[in-house]
């Protein structure tokens, strides 16, 4: 066979397959039509986008309806799915998009702290879940004193473990501007903290 030098540096050069199992090889699946990477990737990624979902709109019902409506956009748009950043923080992206569509059209409501409720760990005893019910308490109410962007920014990094780089991309900010609103809110969110007799470091 004849060796093919153009050929050759365009393999070394290709980015490789994402692996069957990654989020980026299920968008992958479901911008073909592949009905059950799509529900791979629902019960993957529901939850949490619920939870973030519910810290912008302040309503599970809300929330419960934009992560339909989420999931609904990325089986219609998976092939729009370029792969420049994660899978997640394009899954995010969608929903903080549907998010802000809702909030344009009601204004804040109270947050339900039974949607907030902790799920106890087995392995604890009933002082520490109820240690542990405590400072989720204290932390929720902190939250709700801050403003919604503050809060957002706070999900994404610590709950959602998302870069500053997709972040960025999410809210459509510059990296810079993303850690010092993150620098700012962390230490907002410190303060509160503190006020309420729980340290910083134990946030």
């Amino acid at each position: 066979m004849r060796y093919d030098h153009a050929t050759s540096v365009a393999n070394r050069t290709r980015r490789p397959a994402p692996k069957p199992s990654s989020d980026e090889a299920l968008v992958t699946s479901v911008a073909a039509g592949d009905k059950n990477a799509m529900r791979i990737l629902y019960v993957r990624h529901s939850a949490r986008v619920f939870r973030f979902l519910l810290r912008l709109v302040d309503n599970p019902a809300t929330a419960e309806d934009l992560v339909s409506e989420t999931f609904v956009d990325v089986w219609r748009q998976a092939g729009r799915f370029e792969a420049r950043s994660k899978a997640s923080t394009w899954l995010l992206g969608i929903a903080r998009h549907k998010a802000l569509s809702a909030l344009r059209q009601r204004r804040f409501e109270q947050l339900d702290d039974a949607a907030f409720a902790l799920v106890a760990d087995p392995s604890d005893d009933p002082e520490t879940n109820a240690e542990r019910q405590s400072r989720a308490a204290v932390l929720r109410e902190c939250l709700r004193q801050m403003p919604p962007a503050q809060r957002e920014l706070l999900d994404l990094i610590y709950y959602h473990e998302q870069s500053i780089a997709d972040v960025a991309r999410i809210v459509g900010v510059p990296e810079n501007t993303v850690k010092t609103r993150a620098f700012y809110a962390r230490k907002r969110l410190a303060e509160l903290m503190v006020e309420r007799g729980i340290e910083h470091n134990s946030v």
